[in-house]
């Protein structure tokens, strides 16, 4: 068996990494794809590697050198009209050698397990695509396959139907062909579809003519959840540096990357926070069949989105401001903000994150569940002059929560030494008694004019794309000064949608708040039972968990990204947290994924 490379390509749309070097050239977290690629056929019995250079030609040849000498024989064959021609010129460059021996066909901007080259060479069938399910990343070619792993049809770009994408499978553009495939078939018809359509065209046009016109035996290879990727852009390298990252540097890939955890579609997703259980499927259908409008019409200004925001969430106009998430509202706050701050830790970064750290008073809970109650909060601060007390509430990490009449001992405690209380509701829906905790209503607000209350929409009503928060306090000049340093513009039309379209759905969310309620209590039972997790209570959408002997945090977090594509949360450097003792963060998401991931601990024991 040989194998062919088809490497002649540009890679424009890699930019910078592809103006001094082709694009197998590029390296992925610091090994150039083809060496990588090289490196994994040396360990196959090939009679040969042949190939097809093209842009930076010389350049790779140079880089592979002879350093695979005694591993691999390789051949090169140049395309010099590289750039005007595609693929299937490349390959027909190489015909006469595609018939000389069973060949694995494969592009060169790959990057994939080192399982599939060996899956698909020790396969029986003589001619075989590997094929991945179909996902929202993917591009190009698809194809539909039988029960019996027959392909039925390439569906080439144009052709893709959005409606049938669940019975798609994209090719990973690896191929095994047989010799007598290639030399009565294929060959053949790669010649008259040549002169027939010319050379700028996709040599996979040649077997979707094929499994049009004859039977010719082609089969697919599922690779299951085998990790592969193409790389045609910026966005792709980043995407596959996360892939495949060495353990030492996976998290940091995974982790600086702040969510868009969609574009890992098999992955789960245990460090986010939101409801699994809102919005229901009505809910999204309704928006749905208003997508082409929301994204082609402008939103309403602050004026109208005020008014919505006011009607949807129960708080009159002049106390309440919606942002383009709570992340916009906090960075105003905190810039606006004067004087000595209190906070909690271990807690949410980012308001600190946003304050002068000279400026910051932090209480620490002085007990291994980071426990603390309104009266520890009014004798610690009793003397430090704060200016403004900052309260998460449930907190987060700890999932600790103050009940509300106590909030209001402090709200009151607050009025009376003139300090602003900013309470972060973000987490309320998720208490034991939802239906009350929340204080976002208008008494509550004038009672306390101190007071405000900030919530993200993201957490409780499971919309993060939505970009989507409030800020609401009776103190008016503070409410005023907030809009006029947003944008006009600051919320898109499907946040502006959700919110006009919500009430008619509030008996869902609180129905969702509820199986939240009640699906906490046994995925915390489920936890418990993990012999090296000791898991602190919670009334937040996820568990502050110490992790016990022999095991450290970083090393639960990489074995369930690694084994089973489960990515949960190593705080254990969090600020307020025991430096001494080990900690991670799970959230909660519904009953089938919550099983995944306890059977998944199980499976590290010792």
């Amino acid at each position: 068996m040989q194998a062919i490379i088809l490497a002649a390509g540009m890679g424009r749309r890699l930019g910078e990494y592809t103006k001094s070097n082709t694009k197998c050239m590029v390296a992925v977290n610091g090994v150039a794809l083809i060496d990588r690629l090289l490196g994994q056929l040396s360990r196959q019995s090939l009679s040969r590697v042949i190939i097809v250079v093209g842009y930076k030609g010389k350049e790779l040849r140079q880089h592979i050198g002879h350093r695979y000498d005694g591993q691999l024989h390789i051949e090169y064959a140049e395309n010099p009209i590289y750039d005007k021609t595609n693929n299937i010129y490349s390959l027909a460059l190489v015909k006469d050698k595609l018939q000389e021996d069973d060949t694995l066909l494969i592009e060169s901007d790959l990057i994939f397990s080192d399982r599939l080259i060996p899956m698909i060479a020790a396969n029986a069938y003589p001619n075989l695509a590997l094929v991945a399910k179909y996902e929202s990343w993917m591009d190009g070619t698809m194809v539909t396959i039988d029960s019996d792993c027959n392909i039925v049809s390439f569906v080439p770009k144009k052709a893709f139907n959005y409606q049938m994408a669940d019975q798609y499978y994209k090719t990973v553009n690896i191929y095994k062909f047989s010799r007598q495939f290639a030399a009565e078939k294929y060959v053949p018809f790669l010649d008259a579809y040549s002169r027939a359509m010319g050379n700028n065209q996709y040599y996979e046009e040649v077997l979707r003519v094929l499994t049009m016109i004859d039977s010719v035996n082609l089969k697919a290879l599922p690779i299951g959840q085998e990790k592969w990727y193409e790389i045609d852009d910026k966005q792709d390298l980043d995407i596959a540096e996360a892939i495949f990252a060495d353990e030492k540097d996976v998290l940091r890939k995974y982790y600086g990357r702040y969510g868009g955890f969609w574009r890992f579609p098999q992955m789960l997703d245990f460090c986010y926070l939101v409801n699994p259980y809102f919005p229901p499927q009505r809910m999204t259908d309704e928006m749905q069949a208003n997508f082409r409008t929301l994204l082609t019409e402008y939103p309403s200004g602050m004026k109208v989105n005020t008014l919505i925001a006011s009607k949807c969430f129960g708080v009159s106009e002049p106390y309440i401001v919606p942002g383009n998430g709570a992340a916009e509202l906090i960075k105003i706050l905190m810039e606006r903000t004067e004087g000595k701050v209190g906070f909690i830790r271990p807690t949410f970064e980012e308001y600190p994150n946003r304050y002068d750290k000279q400026r910051q008073t932090t209480f620490t809970p002085q007990n291994d569940d980071y426990r603390y109650t309104a009266d520890d909060l009014m004798d610690f601060f009793e003397d430090k002059g704060i200016t403004q007390l900052m309260l998460i509430n449930p907190d987060n990490p700890s999932g600790n929560f103050i009940p509300k009449a106590d909030v209001l001992r402090l709200a009151a405690w607050c009025e009376r030494h003139s300090i602003r209380l900013i309470v972060d509701e973000s987490f309320v829906d998720f208490s034991t008694d939802f239906a009350t905790n929340s204080l976002l209503n208008d008494d509550v607000l004038e009672q306390y004019p101190h007071m405000a209350v900030m919530k993200s929409i993201s957490k409780s009503y499971g919309v993060p794309g939505l970009r989507l928060g409030i800020l609401a306090s009776a103190d008016r000049p503070l409410i005023a000064q907030m809009k006029k340093e947003v944008s006009i513009w600051n919320l898109n039309s499907f946040a502006e949608y959700f919110m006009q379209i919500y009430n008619k759905y509030e008996s869902d969310y609180q129905q969702a708040c509820h199986a939240f309620v009640r699906e906490r209590a046994d995925f915390e039972r489920h936890l418990r039972q993990i012999p090296f997790l000791r898991v602190m209570p919670s009334e937040a959408n996820y568990f502050l968990c110490e992790v016990l002997p022999p095991y450290n945090a970083n090393e639960i977090v990489v074995s369930m990204l690694k084994h089973h594509n489960i990515l949960t949360r190593d705080c254990s450097m969090k600020p307020g947290l025991d430096a001494k003792r080990q900690y991670m963060r799970i959230a909660i998401r519904n009953h089938e994924d919550n099983t995944r991931l306890v059977e998944g601990l199980k499976k590290l024991q010792r």
